[in-house]
C-alpha cells in the first residue's frame, strides 16, 4: 500500500510537470482565450478533480503518519523500529553504508589512483544514482538504434520539412476560408495578374453575351466609360454579380460562382474603365466619382501601355 501511494504521487507529479511544460511552449494562455464555455467548463472540472485527488493522497500520508505515531507511543519496541521513510529512503536514495573501522579498512576501500598525494575513498553508487544511470544508458541504446540503425527516427531536416508540408496545408485551408469568406461588405480590388486572367476568362465565359468581349455593351450596358446604373465601386459590382438584376434580365451568380470568383470577375470589370471597345454603347445610369482614398485603379485611355488587352 505504501509503494502504490508513493508511486502515485510521483506519477501524479511527472504527470503534472509534463503538461506544464507543454503548456508554456504552446502559448496556453492563447489556447485559453480560444475555448469555448464548455470545454472552459470541462477544464475548470477536471482542474478540481485533480486537485480534490492531491488533497485526499495528502491526507493518507498525514494519516499514515499519525497512525504510525499512535503505534509507537503503544509499543515501545515499534519505536525503535525504522518508519517506512527512513526504509524508503535507505533502500531507494542513500543506500546503506557499511561502518568503516579502523585505518587498514580505510586503505582497503581506498582507490588504487592518487593525484599529488590525495586519495580517494572508493564508496559505492546511491541507488538513485545507479538508476539515473540504467535508464540513461537504456534511453542511449535505443536512441541510437532508432535514428542511427533502423532509421526509423526522423532527423531535424525531416522534421523542418514536415513542419513546412502542415503548415503550407494550413495556409490553403486558411487562405480558401478566407476566399469563402468575402461579401459585397469586405470585397476588395485584386490587381494580380492571376486575379486579372481568371476574372477575364469568367467575363469571356458568362458576361461577354450581354457586355460584348470588350465589356462595349450589348443587351447590357457598357462597362468601359463612367456612367454606372447601380454604382461603379467594387462593393457595387460585386453586388450586382452575385445578387443579380432580375428586373433588368441579369441573374444572380452567387450560385455558379465562389466569392473568391466573384471578387476577381469584378476586379476585372474595374480595369476594364477607360478602355476603347469597338461598338461602344451610349452611357446609361450616373455619372460615377470614385472616392480619393479608394484603391480602385486608375482609369486608362486609349493608346496607352496601360490598357487591358482583350
Amino acid at each position: 500500500m505504501k509503494k502504490l501511494l508513493f508511486l502515485t504521487v510521483i506519477v501524479s507529479s511527472l504527470s503534472a510537470n509534463a503538461v506544464w511544460a507543454q503548456s508554456e511552449s504552446s502559448t496556453w494562455y492563447t489556447d485559453l482565450q480560444a475555448m469555448d464555455s464548455s470545454q472552459l467548463t470541462l477544464l475548470i472540472i477536471l482542474a478540481i478533480v485533480l486537485g480534490v485527488i492531491l488533497l485526499l493522497l495528502v491526507l493518507m500520508v498525514y494519516l499514515m503518519s499519525f497512525m504510525q505515531a499512535i503505534i509507537r507511543k503503544e509499543n515501545p519496541e515499534a519505536a525503535q523500529q525504522p518508519s517506512w521513510w527512513e526504509k524508503f529512503k535507505e533502500r531507494f536514495v542513500t543506500g546503506k553504508m557499511d561502518a568503516v573501522g579502523g585505518l587498514e579498512e580505510r586503505k582497503k576501500m581506498m582507490s588504487d589512483h592518487s593525484y599529488d598525494g590525495i586519495t580517494e575513498l572508493d564508496n559505492f553508487m546511491p541507488p538513485w544514482l545507479q538508476w539515473v544511470f540504467t535508464l540513461s544508458t537504456v534511453f542511449a541504446i535505443l536512441y541510437f538504434v532508432h535514428y542511427s540503425v533502423l532509421g526509423t527516427g526522423k532527423t531535424g531536416i525531416e522534421e523542418y520539412e514536415e513542419e513546412l508540408r502542415i503548415e503550407a496545408i494550413v495556409a490553403e485551408q486558411r487562405q480558401e476560408n478566407m476566399a469563402s469568406s468575402i461579401d459585397e461588405e469586405n470585397v476588395t480590388f485584386d490587381s494580380s495578374e492571376e486575379a486579372f486572367s481568371i476574372g477575364k476568362s469568367i467575363f469571356e465565359v458568362n458576361c461577354a453575351a450581354c457586355h460584348a468581349n470588350d465589356g462595349g455593351g450589348g443587351v447590357g450596358p457598357n462597362l468601359t466609360d463612367e456612367y454606372w446604373i447601380h454604382g461603379g465601386s467594387i462593393q457595387s459590382i460585386f453586388s450586382v454579380i452575385k445578387y443579380g438584376v432580375v428586373s433588368k434580365g441579369m441573374v444572380p451568380w452567387e450560385d455558379q460562382l465562389t466569392p473568391l470568383e466573384i471578387q476577381q470577375v469584378s476586379s476585372y470589370i474595374m480595369r476594364l474603365k477607360g478602355t476603347a471597345p469597338a461598338n461602344p454603347k451610349e452611357p446609361q445610369g450616373e455619372l460615377y466619382a470614385p472616392e480619393e482614398n479608394s484603391s480602385e485603379p486608375e482609369e486608362v485611355t486609349e493608346g496607352t501601355s496601360e490598357a487591358v488587352s482583350l
